[in-house]
């Protein structure tokens, strides 16, 4: 009789201890009393209401969660063991001038640590995936369909990302999932196979055309650049031979000028003035043509003291001497 009362004692000793539950560092609680939220502790050690009273739910609110979605190469096209030969697999999507393509998502989520997150997740857990994934794939083939192939193959790594973030953070919070994603990946992107090889030559041409178009503009940008070069060079002889010219012009008429004053002081007092100009004008004329390489050699020895002097000009005009 003893034992029978130790035996129950011990078994209401452990039917209490049901109740004790510990919480981790990255956990939170939900303890629900016959179905009903009574709590949401945080890390630590708890009490409550034994067994098949309270009921506790331990959520990792600091994990964070992979999903894929879309289009699994591993998979194959399951379409024929279903009976129906036009139903395309997961993933592959419609774009919008009527091509097909593989889009594969990768979605890093992790569960809200506000209360009323912790309770949508406990009540909905075992929908996220599912609801989380046609969500994922109803953003990406909005976006497809928007969209001609080539712009999806060429910008959806980047900008596949952004468009399935937005739209999931307008819906989520309408499904309650009690989740938040915090990125969104591509980690396929591609043609079907039976058509790979065909877009992938595509890409090859287009790649090809880019790299022509950038060797041209390469090659526009030099030569305005030197263009650009050559027009300076240009203007900054062009301006240096003005500002010589306009100096040699200022320096020849102020010379004019003082030779013009003197003149008219000597003509004031000599005669012969007049004459003096004139000789001296000669003399300037027969250095110029000297300087030049051309001869100037007087012909008529009697008048060279005379009043008329005589001169012979040689090779100002023949080619000059090697």
């Amino acid at each position: 009789m003893f034992r029978a009362r130790y035996l129950l004692a011990l078994l209401a000793v452990a039917y209490l201890l049901t109740g004790v539950y510990q919480v981790g560092p990255d956990e939170r609680a939900v303890v629900r009393r016959f179905g009903q939220v009574v709590a949401r502790p945080g890390p630590g050690l708890g009490f409550g209401l034994p067994w098949g009273v309270d009921r506790v739910d331990r959520i990792p609110v600091r994990t964070v969660r992979q999903l894929r979605v879309g289009y699994d190469p591993g998979a194959g096209d399951t379409s024929g063991s279903t009976g129906d030969s036009t139903r395309t697999p997961a993933g592959q999507m419609l774009t919008g001038d009527q091509n097909l393509v593989n889009v594969q998502l990768v979605i890093d989520y992790a569960i809200g640590e506000a209360d009323q997150d912790l309770d949508d997740y406990t009540v909905h857990r075992e929908l996220v995936d599912a609801t989380l994934t046609r969500a994922a794939e109803a953003a990406a083939a909005e976006w497809a369909g928007g969209r001609t192939i080539d712009h999806v193959l060429l910008t959806g790594s980047s900008a596949l990302p952004a468009w399935v973030m937005d739209r999931l953070g307008e819906r989520l919070p309408e499904l309650r999932l009690g989740v938040r994603v915090q990125r969104a990946s591509v980690a396929l992107l591609t043609p079907p196979d039976e058509v790979r090889s065909a877009f992938e030559a595509v890409t090859q041409a287009q790649t090809a055309i880019g790299t022509k178009e950038t060797q041209a503009r390469q090659e526009r940008d030099q030569r305005l650049s030197q263009a650009a070069a050559t027009r300076y060079k240009l203007e900054q002889e062009a301006r240096q031979f003005r500002d010589e010219q306009r100096a040699q012009g200022r320096a020849d008429a102020a010379a004019f000028l003082d030779e013009r004053a003197a003149f008219r002081t000597i003509a004031k007092t000599n005669p012969d003035a007049r004459a003096l100009l004139w000789w001296n004008e000669i003399q300037e004329t027969l250095d110029a043509i000297t300087t030049h390489g051309g001869r100037a050699e007087p012909i008529d020895h009697y008048l060279v003291n005379g009043e008329l002097n005589l001169y012979a000009i040689f090779d100002f005009f023949s080619p000059p001497r090697r």
